[in-house]
């Protein structure tokens, strides 16, 4: 079991959310010795903060914030000028009440008047903090020593301490059930391994099990570092990597959601985002979904419709060249003149290049792709697409590289203009097809493509289509 201490990592923005009690908040700090003139209250939100109220200290290290509107319920911070972390505390049902401490004794805190919700909190951290400096020092202990015996009873006694924190959380969530940090302490637990293992799936049993003890309808976890963390975990290392796999994932998630309006908003706004930027190669079949599905069914109420415009544009723009579709049909004229078709190219396997003869990352490209080319085993054929207007330049080019591929030019074309059909923004790009023409590998270095194709065409020959 780990320790997480609650010097949380930093965080997100604030949206209405229901608070019990009076109306408003009122939030004092009388923090001795604190030598900032201005501090801020600041809000989680994901993986982002964001200030929500300023406040000038007075004498003695006295400030105040107050507002009309209850703020959402979750964890905030109060930062001093120089964006320095001074303490965490809990905005839940009581929202007016004052916390005391020393400024060099935090985050230890003297009192939390009026809130119970915070007396909770802090008193979690000064336990944790405990049990954390005496988990240091047993590591240390730890690596010191060579004698076997000595390391087994560190090792038994880190176990413990450990422990002795799990049990703190369970005994705290069975007598305090209604408490948010009943919620918080049960949304840290983590599946049972063991019950994974022996399940005899454990991949599945991981993910079916993982937000078990999360609250997926309640979003004052949104407003604490906690549900960025585990849906980054949960989609990074628990769900298998591959597009489909994701894919379910992601669905299965969302459904639980919908009962709540902002932790559907900011789950289906991550994963389009996560898998929109992906450097990983045919994950952009995961943001065609997402686009496709939640912008371009009217699901995502939060989006202007100039931004959901552009988002049902890029899926798109990106749907005719996902990995395993056949690619868009070229017909490009030739050095002759002549029109040459993609499609009609004879060979197991087929590179299609687009590149500018004036660009210096292209130039190094075609250098590795002819040398590639040239001791190729596997039935590579070179489709080269110059995206240059000036014929002649571009016939000199290919005359200089002494390049033995099919050359084309995008000057005229019979068929649509590559730039959408490719989504070509940038050269040099690389789209590797198999015999079918479908697309295989795309948007990788040569480096990359090469062993690529020699594995892909490894096991192709033992397993043949």
């Amino acid at each position: 079991m780990k320790i997480f201490a609650f010097f949380l990592i930093a965080f997100y923005c604030t949206l209405p959310g229901g608070v019990e009690g009076q109306a408003g908040y009122s939030l004092g700090f009388e923090i001795s010795g604190l030598p900032d003139s201005v501090c801020y209250l600041v809000n989680y939100y994901g993986d982002k903060t964001y200030i929500s109220d300023t406040a000038v200290v007075q004498d003695g290290g006295k400030l105040f914030f107050a507002g009309d509107s209850a703020l959402a319920g979750g964890i905030y911070i109060l930062a001093g000028q120089n964006n320095n972390r001074l303490l965490e505390f809990i905005a839940d049902k009581d929202q007016h009440f004052t916390i005391k401490a020393e400024f060099n004794d935090l985050p230890s805190i003297v009192s939390a008047e009026g809130s119970e919700e915070n007396r909770f909190f802090f008193g979690y951290i000064d336990y944790n903090t405990e049990r954390m400096m005496e988990l240091e020092r047993m590591k240390k202990m730890k690596s010191a020593t060579s004698h076997s015996d000595s390391s087994a009873w560190l090792q038994k006694t880190m176990d413990s301490i450990n422990q002795l924190v799990g049990n703190y959380k369970n005994d705290f969530i069975a007598g305090h059930p209604g408490s948010f940090m009943s919620v918080i302490f049960r949304a840290m637990k983590e599946p049972d391994i063991e019950a994974a293992k022996a399940s005899g799936s454990p991949y599945r049993y991981l993910a079916d099990h993982y937000w078990d003890n999360f609250d997926l309808t309640d979003d004052r976890l949104l407003r604490t570092p906690l549900y960025h963390r585990k849906l980054s975990t949960f989609f990074n290392n628990v769900v298998f990597q591959h597009p489909d796999s994701i894919v379910a994932e992601a669905d299965r998630l969302i459904e639980k959601l919908r009962s709540n309006r902002e932790m559907f908003k900011y789950t289906v706004w991550f994963l389009t985002f996560k898998y929109e930027t992906s450097n990983i190669m045919g994950f952009d079949e995961i943001f065609v979904h997402m686009a496709e599905k939640y912008y371009g069914r009217g699901e995502a109420f939060w989006a202007d419709s100039s931004v959901v415009a552009a988002m049902v544009k890029r899926a798109g723009q990106l749907r005719p060249v996902l990995l395993g579709s056949v690619a868009p049909e070229l017909i490009l004229i030739d050095t002759s003149g002549s029109f040459i078709s993609l499609h009609q190219t004879k060979g197991e396997y087929t590179l299609v290049l687009f590149y500018e003869t004036d660009c210096g990352h292209c130039k190094t490209e075609i250098d590795k792709i002819k040398e590639w080319h040239t001791s190729d085993t596997t039935g590579l054929v070179v489709f080269a697409v110059c995206t240059d207007t000036s014929l002649s330049v571009w016939k000199k080019f290919i005359e200089e590289k002494n390049l033995d591929w099919i050359h084309v030019n995008g000057t005229r074309s019979i068929t649509q203009d590559y730039h959408d059909l490719y989504n070509i923004s940038m050269t040099p790009t690389i789209f590797l097809l198999d015999r079918q023409k479908k697309i295989i590998a795309k948007r990788l270095k040569t480096d990359q493509l090469r062993p690529f194709l020699e594995d892909f065409h490894e096991k192709r020959q033992i397993n043949p289509e």
